[in-house]
């Protein structure tokens, strides 16, 4: 049984969501503040997190970059809830590496169904497979090869890996700076347009016409992602 955290100060919202996720089978817990969010990060290990950026104490997108600081909770699913029409909060909270956004008013079946995809999505990425296959792009993971219509095409060791960390997770967005973090560390001493040479250079090599991709998207203002 996989379980949710749901963080919001609103007990409406709270109930809501209580509700119709029991209704799916998922366990609920709740936190109504971001102090209270980490605590039960930390204690209790949800599957996922439902996180109002609007909250007392810390708000949102301070709690969702404290949850990526840690390498404990850098993969924790976050659902971000914005105001409406509050298009800085989306594009600052996917900056800070939330999965994925809802504005309210939201509907509860609607984020169900995305709660479920990204869990999906999740125990794919844990089952680490060998390779990974779309369109006619083939990504062994195990060899470090790429194929396109099954012709070898060699990528350099950041290339790889900059394609691998995008296709594990199909859909979600990376900014620059979190794809700057994981694959050339803490100490490199670059900026982010060392992401965007790389991003390009792949290109190149595997689409079919690089001005307009088909595998690796870019999200003007905000970064990368493979599109699922």
């Amino acid at each position: 049984m996989a379980v949710i955290l749901v963080v919001d100060d609103e007990e409406s919202i709270q109930e809501l969501l209580r509700y119709n996720l029991e209704k799916e089978g998922y366990k609920v817990l709740a936190a109504r503040d971001g102090l209270e969010a980490l605590e039960r990060v930390g204690k209790d290990q949800p599957d996922l997190v439902v996180l109002d950026v609007m909250l007392p104490h810390m708000d949102g997108m301070e709690v969702c970059r404290q949850l990526r600081l840690n390498p404990k909770f850098r993969e924790l699913p976050v659902i971000m809830l914005t105001a409406k029409g509050e298009e800085i909060d989306k594009v600052l909270g996917l900056e800070l590496g939330a999965d994925d956004y809802m504005t309210k008013p939201f509907s509860p079946r609607e984020l169900v169904a995305r709660i479920k995809a990204r869990l999906r999505r999740v125990k794919s990425a844990d089952e680490v497979p060998d390779q990974i296959v779309h369109g006619e792009l083939r990504i062994d993971l195990t060899r470090f090869m790429v194929y396109i219509k099954e012709q070898e095409t060699e990528l350099t060791p950041k290339e790889f890996e900059l394609l691998r960390v995008l296709a594990t997770r199909p859909g979600k967005v990376y900014s620059r700076e979190e794809l700057l973090e994981r694959i050339w560390g803490y100490e490199y001493a670059g900026d982010t347009r060392t992401v965007d040479v790389h991003v390009r250079h792949v290109r190149q090599k595997i689409e079919k016409d690089p001005s307009n991709p088909e595998y690796i998207e870019t999200l003007r203002g905000i970064g990368y992602r493979f599109k699922g």
